[in-house]
């Protein structure tokens, strides 16, 4: 069976998208991976905006597919693929998906649920330092002491949920005053 030519592959809109606004959630990851942390695991995650604004403007698919990039690519680029901390952000990453998916999905099914991009936000975070956190304590450091930094853990996780779901808030805002602008080009 012979294959297709190569030029029966042609990237469509969604492809064009999902590259545009992975590569921005890659190089946000790049950078944050070389800020300091005073705290193990305690990390902005502004990364996680763009997965945020994804799924708000442009659906599920297109949001799993910047979260997974993002945690492959940027661990390939940081050095950090199949080492502990890969596993912990995937882990935290498909954990603040399947939180974010179901909230979605609720609010789109029944609109008085509905969060705002705060709420989503906020709920991805705990979900995503929970998940981190039962595989660090499960499988890396199972230790009754680690139980020590989980309420840390948490308030970050709520602060910085908190300060992304307003920065998504801005730009999804953005996203649409621009559409709206006469002779604008749009996202």
């Amino acid at each position: 069976m012979a294959l297709p030519a190569e030029s029966d592959y042609r990237p469509d809109a969604l492809d064009r998208r999902v590259a545009g606004l992975a590569a921005v959630a890659i190089a946000i990851h790049v950078l944050e991976a070389g800020f300091p942390s005073p705290v193990p695991g305690i990390k902005p995650g502004l990364a996680n905006v763009v997965t945020l604004v994804a799924l708000l403007r442009h659906g599920v698919a297109c949001a799993a597919w910047v979260a997974g990039l993002r945690v492959l690519v940027g661990s390939l680029l940081v050095g950090s693929f199949l080492t502990p901390t890969f596993w912990l952000s995937a882990t935290g990453a498909v954990s603040a998906f399947v939180v974010l998916a179901a909230a979605y999905a609720v609010g789109r099914a029944v609109p008085a649920l509905r969060l705002s991009a705060v709420g989503l936000s906020v709920l991805a975070a705990m979900a995503h330092m929970t998940g981190q956190f039962m595989v660090a304590w499960t499988v890396f450091l199972p230790h009754a002491g680690l139980t020590v930094l989980l309420p840390v853990l948490l308030a970050a996780a709520l602060i910085f949920g908190l300060a992304s779901g307003l920065v998504a808030l801005r730009v999804l805002d953005r996203m649409r005053r621009l559409e709206q602008a006469p002779a604008a080009g749009g996202y």
